[in-house]
C-alpha cells in the first residue's frame, strides 16, 4: 500500500478485510514471504514470531480447510490459537456481535479470524475490536486469504500472473472466492473469464472488468487456468438450475471440456468438491491438471505470512 504497510489501516492496527484493500506490492509482499514458509509447513516445524501472542478462530459458518489452516498457520508461528463458535459461546444465548467485540477487547486478543455468513461482518468487527482482524470469508463478499493462495499455486507453476487467462466457472453468484479472485487476478495483469449459467452469474459482472461466458467450451478455449466453483445450495433460496446432472452436462468439468483449454492448464477448486457436478473425478485426480491438493497446502503457508505481517505491521504502529 501507499505506506508501505500490508493490509488496511484502520485506527492504529492493520486489518486483512478484502483484497480491495491491497496492492500489486502488498499482494507480492505475502506470496514472497508465503514462499519461505512452504517448507517449514512440509516439515511441520515451527518458528516463534508470534510467541506470546493469541489468535482467535470465530468462525460463524462451519469450515474445515480455512479454520484448520489458520489453527495451523498459527501453531507453526508460536502462536496461541484459540478456537469458538457461536454455538459454544454466549453468542448461542442472544449476546450481540458488538457485546461480543467487547469481551474479545477484554481478553486482549492479538488477532481474530473472523468467518460470518453476512457480508460486512468483518469490516464491523475490525472498528471495534483492539484485535487485528482477517476476514476468512464474509458471506458472498470476499475470502481474500484463499485468493492469496490461488495466486501462489498459480505463480509456483507459471513463473507469474500477469499474461495468463484465468476462467472462473460455475456459481459466481454466490462465490466470495471468485470476487476475491477477480479483484487479485485482475489487478496482477491477468485476464480473467467468468462463465455460468445465467441465473448464476452476478448482474454488472461485465463491469468488473473480465470477460462473460454462458457457454463453458467458449469460456474454455486456450485457458491457462480453470477455477471450478462449487454450487452453493446453502445460499440458495430458489432454483437455480434445473438438476445437478443437468447442471453437469452443460458447466462441468470434464476431460472433453478440459481438452479445449491449453494442454498444460492448470485445474483449480477451492473446495469443497461435489464430484459429478461441477467436477468429474477424473479431472479431479489428474494430477497432470489438477493442483487441487497444493491449494491446501499453500494454504497454510499463506495463512502463516499474512499473520507474520500483520501482527508485524502492529508492533509497528503500537
Amino acid at each position: 500500500m501507499a505506506d508501505g504497510g500490508f493490509g488496511r489501516l484502520i485506527g492504529r492496527k492493520r486489518h486483512l478485510l478484502g483484497i480491495a484493500g491491497l496492492d500489486p506490492r502488498a499482494v507480492a509482499s505475502v506470496l514472497d514471504l508465503a514462499e519461505t514458509y512452504i517448507s517449514l509447513a512440509r516439515k511441520g516445524g515451527a518458528r516463534d514470531v508470534l510467541r506470546g501472542r493469541t489468535v482467535l478462530n470465530l468462525f460463524f459458518e462451519t469450515s474445515t480447510r480455512t479454520r484448520t489452516s489458520f489453527e495451523l498457520a498459527g501453531k507453526r508461528l508460536g502462536a496461541d490459537v484459540i478456537n469458538m463458535s457461536p454455538s459454544g459461546s454466549a453468542m448461542a444465548k442472544g449476546e450481540s456481535l458488538l457485546d461480543t467485540a467487547t469481551t474479545l477487547n477484554a481478553m486482549a486478543i492479538d488477532v481474530l479470524v473472523v468467518r460470518h455468513d453476512q457480508a460486512g461482518t468483518a469490516a464491523l468487527l475490525a472498528q471495534k475490536v483492539e484485535a487485528c482482524v482477517i476476514n476468512a470469508g464474509d458471506g458472498a463478499h470476499e475470502h481474500p486469504t484463499q485468493a492469496l493462495l490461488d495466486a501462489l499455486t498459480i505463480r509456483r507453476h507459471r513463473g507469474t500472473l500477469a499474461g495468463l487467462t484465468v476462467a472462473i466457472c460455475g456459481d459466481v453468484l454466490h462465490s466470495r472466492v471468485a470476487r476475491s479472485n477477480v479483484r487479485l487476478l485482475t489487478m496482477m495483469g491477468s485476464r480473467v473469464r467468468l462463465c455460468g449459467p445465467p441465473t448464476l452469474l452476478p448482474a454488472g459482472a461485465a463491469e468488473w472488468g473480465v470477460e462473460v461466458f454462458t457457454d463453458l467450451r467458449a469460456a474454455l478455449r486456450e485457458a491457462d487456468v480453470v477455477m471450478m466453483l462449487r454450487l452453493q445450495r446453502e445460499r440458495m433460496s430458489r432454483a437455480f438450475v434445473p438438476s445437478s446432472r443437468e447442471y453437469f452436462r452443460f458447466y462441468g468439468l470434464d476431460p472433453e471440456k478440459l481438452a479445449l483449454a491449453k494442454p498444460d492448464a492448470l485445474v483449480m477448486h477451492p473446495g469443497p468438491m461435489n464430484r459429478g457436478v461441477e467436477i468429474d473425478s477424473s479431472v479431479a485426480d489428474d494430477l497432470a491438471h489438477s493442483v487441487i491438493e497444493e491449494q491446501v497446502e499453500m494454504g497454510v503457508a499463506v495463512r502463516m505470512a499474512v499473520l507474520d505481517l500483520l501482527v508485524r505491521d502492529a508492533r509497528r504502529n503500537a
